[in-house]
C-alpha cells in the first residue's frame, strides 16, 4: 500500500504497534479503530489518539500484567498527536 496523507498516521501507528505486539499490529490496530472509534483505519486522525490510546491500554492491560509496558505503548501512540504527520 502507498502511504497517503490519509493513512500516514495509521501506519505510524502500526509502527509503534509492532514493537509491542509484532506480527499481530495491523490486525489489533484494524480492529480497534474500527470496533471503538467506529471509522475506517485511514481515517484515523491526531484527535482520535487520546480515545485509541485509551482503549489500546484496555485491551493489552488483559493480555498482560507489565503496567510499564502497557504505559509506554500508550505513551508512544499519544505522542503521535504531538508530532507532525510527515
Amino acid at each position: 500500500m502507498i502511504a497517503t496523507q490519509k493513512t500516514l498516521l495509521y501506519n505510524k501507528v502500526v509502527e509503534i504497534t509492532q514493537d509491542f505486539l509484532g506480527p499481530a499490529s495491523e490486525q489489533f490496530i484494524t480492529r480497534q479503530i474500527k470496533a471503538h472509534l467506529n471509522k475506517d483505519p485511514e481515517d484515523l486522525r491526531p484527535k482520535d489518539l487520546e480515545e485509541l490510546s485509551r482503549w489500546i491500554k484496555i485491551s493489552i492491560a488483559l493480555l498482560t500484567e507489565d503496567g510499564k509496558m502497557v504505559e509506554s505503548y500508550a505513551s508512544s501512540i499519544m505522542a503521535l498527536a504531538k508530532k507532525p504527520s510527515h
